[in-house]
């Protein structure tokens, strides 16, 4: 079965490429946005269709395989979590379309105060992607668990930053419409940290062959 091994080591690259491509468009919708790069924000939006080529083709390697090569057991689990992943990070390329759109809105206007929760909550996003694609790749439950806990963080930081805007809004509704286009960016940040918590708990369940979604507290 030397050529299935091959076929599911191309598989698991091209996740990866999927993901390097999720992962730098996080960056740098975010940094359009700190910067008032409109070029860079238009570049996210074009390069969502990178994204989403990748997520066809490789659930379409994924159907093949299973149809030709009738996987079992591990190597099942295996293409079934890809399946699963390629989901997430397809819709993850999507929220960082979003943000670049917003970022283009934003652009045009003076900041109402300077970004410090946004970056925070972008590279803490970033990371989990990182590290439960890293998880993947290495099947490693305990950092899949990590990635699952730093989920808090995001949504903390995210109810900071509404709250925030929502008195901002009181005080000046001047600035309603640029305060709503920060909230959206926030909310989008934390659904992409959502789908990096998603493909963490599918490591566990590619490692484990079991389902922790929706488990208040996962064990390691």
């Amino acid at each position: 079965m030397a050529i299935f091994d091959d076929e599911l080591a191309r598989l698991k690259e091209k996740i990866l490429e999927m993901g390097a491509l999720v992962e730098n468009s996080i960056r740098d919708a975010i940094k359009s946005l700190l910067e008032k790069n409109d070029a860079l924000a238009n570049e996210v939006i074009q390069k969502d269709h990178l994204i989403n080529t990748l997520d066809v083709e490789i659930d379409e390697e994924c159907i093949r395989l299973i149809a030709l090569r009738q996987p079992k057991a591990g190597d099942l689990r295996f293409i079934t979590t890809a399946m699963r992943i390629i989901t997430d990070l397809e819709r993850m390329g999507d929220l960082s379309a979003n943000i670049a759109e917003r970022a283009l809105e934003l652009n045009k206007e003076p900041d109402i105060k300077p970004f410090v929760d946004i970056p925070r909550m972008r590279d803490i996003a970033h990371g989990m992607t990182r590290d439960a694609l890293d998880a993947f790749v290495n099947k490693d439950k305990r950092l899949a668990l990590d990635v699952i806990m730093r989920d808090d963080e995001i949504d903390d930081l995210k109810h900071a930053i509404i709250s925030e805007l929502l008195l901002m809004m009181v005080e000046d509704p001047n600035i309603i419409c640029r305060a709503m286009r920060i909230t959206f960016i926030a909310q989008y940040l934390e659904r992409f940290a959502d789908h990096a918590t998603n493909i963490a708990e599918m490591v566990v369940y590619l490692v484990e062959g079991k389902m922790i979604r929706h488990t208040i507290n996962p064990q390691p």
